[in-house]
């Protein structure tokens, strides 16, 4: 995106403070729930995962974590993969993220940390 989108500054700031508020914006602007938008792309994940992904593109989507990208093995985190059209997906190795791309990452990765730390005497 940082490519094609040249305002790095509107990246960085206002279109993910839009992207964090989405549901409470559909909700504001239909009136109802924002269930429908999050099932349509509920659909367009799993026919992510069933289709063969195109040569020389992938998705994202969170699966339990093989270790790749410095993400503790285990822990479900949301990886570049590619699907075989079988069932089968594999992590997509070597892309190189932006220090913005890596500090998200990183935070994202502390929070969900922390999140399970909270709740392992449930899992025992």
């Amino acid at each position: 995106a940082m490519e094609v989108i040249t305002d790095h500054e509107w990246l960085r700031g206002e279109f993910i403070t839009t992207v964090q508020k989405r549901g409470a914006a559909i909700i504001a602007a239909r009136g109802k729930s924002s269930a429908a938008s999050a099932a349509n792309a509920t659909i367009d994940h799993v026919k992510s995962f069933l289709h063969k992904t195109p040569e020389g593109q992938w998705f994202s989507a969170a699966v339990a974590s093989d270790g790749s990208y410095g993400i503790d093995e285990g822990l479900m985190f949301s990886v570049p993969l590619v699907s075989d059209g079988q069932g089968n997906y594999s992590v997509v190795q070597g892309l190189s993220w932006s220090d913005f791309a890596k500090e998200k990452i990183q935070a994202t990765l502390e929070e969900l940390r922390t999140e399970k730390e909270t709740v392992a005497d449930l899992l025992r």
